[in-house]
């Protein structure tokens, strides 16, 4: 790998952080991020032809007498083949949200913290050491708070954000815990850490997995996902396609040799992928906000990922996840299409004939809906197979695999819930909507096109070395035919559901409903500490800690003065019986 690739990556470092830096207008950005992206395929390019990896470090900022610490850039397949895919994301994002937000005041400030939030992601991906990832995956974290909560007029909007941080920053421990640990007993660089993955140590592995459980939205820290559809739609695509839930699968791809030798923990990596890819999907089908219904599904995936570490294939989990980034932002984007036009509506129950008024639009959400579901020879295709075919042929437990093959039909069918309720059947909104805009167009269009070709064009690249896997013919079509198992239920369903009256919901819709965004651990358990708080606040410390040692306890102490410094004891009938006694003694007697 010639010089050319180091000075084009810092090339875009600094022409993306010069564009936050001087007043710019919108569009000027958008040409940055088109120019930026262009450059970026040179190095992919070279990449192809060599396979490299190169490190670019300057002179140490810090100097300790352990370790010397300093700004490392890594150029390697993963960072060389992310870059790219990160700026033509944001690029169509920024394009979008040009028009999306065009009646918003501060929309300079918006697409600066977009361009902010990309910076922060890439500086994660390209880090070569501990610190400067935590920098990064810090960032990430802020500029998530900052833009779901853009519209911080909205109380939901305030409440998304916050647990959005939240339950990122139980998440972080687990980073922190494992970086104390590897700078007392390990090495803060990437190259030196990874040399010592022979002797697996349980101790960072377990911090690690905390961490990415809590940046990519496992289960048990997943409700901040599907709660941050508060904040805008453009946020909402570039959180879940190139950003933010991508760090956390991305630090386990990175480091995976710390898990390489642990089965432990791959096969907890194993449990937590399949539990989360099956619930999301199922919670998934039981709602009806488009937007919560692509955040669920990005969890789906998120555990699918997850899966395939625990199966020994990080370079799998890292092939899906930049395929699925194309097709996710899609969704995204022709969802915000969908409810700017509608005024703003976003329950599915309330569209529907799109497909007459919306053409364009409507057409990239079955193109993008399609590839999710892994359409043969759309891009999510080429993922989504491969690891259904590495899990059937894999020494695993068949809990994971049946739960994982049901997921897939469930996500093909809340698929295909979007697409028939949306685009067809009678329109069940207001007839006066909004002219589909040609503004929006060219970056649905980029998007569509990577999606259809994405996956092709990795497939036939030099970087993918694939085994030749015998198997079956029933165990090759298995992802085919849960997509069409999945695709016939979603259409019976909306055959039974469309004739029958509003019902009450059933209890399992409402108990996927209730898991998906915890309100368990929200309502009851927050109900139950904030009054056990008040009852050991207000009973405990005050009624009987500070009465018995504060007034009654010195009131019981203090002797009174009266006591002390006389007899009388206020005993007057005594005192007149014995004075009277006392008198008629000494009369006899005298």
């Amino acid at each position: 790998m010639d010089l050319i690739t180091p000075t084009i990556i810092l090339a875009i470092f600094f022409s993306l952080t010069l564009s936050i830096i001087k007043p710019s207008r919108p569009k000027d950005m958008k040409y940055t991020l088109a120019l930026m992206f262009t450059i970026s395929l040179i190095p992919l390019n070279s990449l192809l032809s060599h396979n490299n990896e190169l490190t670019i470090s300057i002179l140490p900022l810090i100097i300790t007498p352990t370790e010397n610490i300093n700004i490392t850039i890594l150029l390697d397949t993963l960072s060389l083949m992310f870059i790219p895919m990160a700026l033509f994301i944001t690029w169509s994002i920024i394009e979008f949200s040009i028009w999306y937000m065009s009646t918003d005041p501060n929309i300079n400030k918006f697409i600066k913290y977009l361009i902010i939030f990309l910076i922060t992601m890439m500086v994660i991906i390209t880090s070569n050491n501990m610190y400067q990832l935590f920098i990064g995956w810090e960032g990430v974290g802020i500029m998530s708070f900052l833009l779901i909560g853009w519209w911080n007029s909205r109380s939901n909007a305030n409440t998304a954000a916050l647990q959005a941080i939240i339950y990122n920053r139980i998440g972080d421990v687990g980073l922190i815990f494992s970086t104390t640990w590897l700078i007392t007993f390990s090495s803060m660089n990437f190259q030196e850490l990874l040399i010592q993955y022979e002797l697996p140590s349980i101790i960072p592995s377990i911090g690690l997995m905390a961490a990415a459980m809590g940046k990519s939205a496992q289960f048990g820290l997943h409700p901040w996902l599907p709660a941050a559809m508060e904040g805008p739609t453009p946020v909402s695509a570039l959180l879940h396609s190139s950003t933010m839930v991508m760090a956390g699968v991305f630090l386990l791809i990175r480091l995976y040799p710390i898990l390489h030798n642990n089965h432990d923990m791959k096969m907890t990596c194993l449990i937590i992928g399949a539990v989360t890819t099956m619930f999301a999907a199922a919670a998934a089908t039981t709602q009806h906000d488009i937007k919560k219904i692509i955040a669920l599904s990005t969890t789906s995936q998120l555990g699918l990922m997850m899966t395939m570490l625990g199966l020994g294939q990080p370079i799998l989990a890292f092939l899906h996840m930049t395929l699925h980034s194309f097709f996710k932002a899609l969704l995204f984007l022709c969802s915000g299409s969908f409810i700017h036009n509608l005024n703003n509506e976003q329950d599915l129950r309330m569209t529907g004939n799109l497909l007459k008024t919306m053409p364009m639009t409507s057409s990239f959400t079955i193109i993008a809906s399609l590839s999710l579901m892994g359409m043969p020879f759309l891009s999510g295709f080429y993922s989504k197979d491969t690891m259904i075919e590495i899990m059937m042929n894999s020494y695993m437990n068949s809990w994971a695999l049946m739960i994982t093959l049901l997921a897939t039909a469930l996500s093909a069918a809340y698929s295909m819930q979007i697409i028939l309720l949306i685009l067809t059947g009678p329109s069940r909104t207001n007839p006066y909507y909004h002219k589909e805009t040609k503004n929006i167009i060219p970056p649905l269009t980029r998007l569509t096109l990577l999606t259809i070709f994405i996956g092709s064009v990795t497939k036939l690249s030099t970087l993918q070395l694939t085994p030749t896997l015998t198997m079956p013919m029933i165990t090759k079509l298995m992802a085919l035919l849960m997509m069409i198992l999945g695709i016939t239920m979603s259409k019976d369903l909306s055959f039974i559901n469309q004739p029958m009256p509003p019902q009450k919901p059933q209890t399992t819709n409402s108990l996927f409903d209730q898991l998906a965004f915890s309100n368990i651990p929200h309502r009851s358990m927050s109900a139950w500490m904030l009054k056990s708080g008040q009852q050991m606040s207000t009973e405990l410390l005050d009624l009987w800690t500070l009465e018995n040692y504060g007034p009654k306890g010195l009131s019981k102490t203090i002797t009174q003065l009266i006591l002390l410094s006389t007899q009388q004891k206020n005993m007057i009938k005594n005192y007149m019986s014995t004075f009277t006694f006392t008198l008629l003694i000494l009369l006899i007697l005298t």
